[in-house]
């Protein structure tokens, strides 16, 4: 086992979470509390998740409830990142239309079972790149909308429409979310080694089947990722996702 659960790993857990916050305090990033919260919540929902998960995986139900709760929580997540009025509700069309094609693609296929203990990991990793593209991608193309305002305008007064004039300015800057999920795909092997491909070799899997299974994960998180950080983009473009005026 790599770890060994018990006070002394409690405890170097709370330093790093403790470092990571003094820096962010000391550098005056204004993230310092929301650091110790996310800490704090991810230990309690990581455990409740893993006792939670063994219960789940015996009943399909259970497993398809608990899919969902986990995409809920994504959409409440992206949207209230990307605006604070009601239109944050639209985040659920570019992490579904990102996520489900995948995975249905995966069960009818045959790739990955309808089982917990394959379903669940797999589908978590994907709503995680699809949340993470929205957010960065959404609030891209909304700051930089906001800080080039004239541009849109003058965009308009020369003909285009409302949406073309906004995604001439925010394409660029949406697509820039992209850039974390390509770096790593470009990288992996030789800067990192991804969470899938180390947790299969801790569990006995061979180099070459843990390389395969990484290498699945990568290319299905980009085009997951693509997807939806284009739709986010289109929502943006066409008004149904905006901020209220400061």
């Amino acid at each position: 086992m790599l770890l060994q659960v018990n006070v002394t790993f409690g405890v170097v857990l709370a330093v790093l979470l403790a470092v990571a916050a003094t820096v962010a305090a000391v550098a005056q990033l204004g993230r310092a509390r929301e650091i110790v919260v996310a800490g704090v919540r991810a230990a309690v929902q990581l455990g409740a998740v893993s006792l939670v998960i063994g219960w789940v995986i015996r009943s399909v139900p259970l497993l398809l409830a608990f899919l969902l709760l986990m995409y809920a929580v994504a959409v409440r997540t992206a949207g209230r990142r990307l605006t604070a009025n009601k239109t944050w509700l639209w985040a659920w069309l570019p992490i579904a239309a990102g996520v489900a094609p995948v995975v249905l693609a995966l069960l009818l296929t045959g790739m990955v079972p309808l089982k917990g203990i394959a379903l669940i990991p797999v589908t978590g990793i994907l709503i995680g790149g699809a949340l993470t593209a929205t957010v960065l991608g959404g609030r891209r193309a909304l700051d930089e909308l906001r800080l080039r305002h004239g541009e849109v305008e003058a965009g308009m007064a020369l003909g285009l429409l409302d949406r073309d004039a906004r995604m001439e300015v925010a394409r660029e800057a949406a697509s820039d979310a992209l850039l974390p999920g390509l770096d790593q795909t470009r990288t992996v092997g030789l800067v990192t080694l991804p969470g899938a491909f180390v947790g299969m070799l801790l569990g006995g899997a061979s180099p070459l089947l843990a390389g395969a299974v990484q290498l699945f994960v990568l290319i299905a998180l980009m085009a997951v990722q693509v997807v939806a950080v284009s739709l986010v983009l289109e929502l943006v473009a066409r008004g149904r996702l905006y901020r209220d005026p400061v």
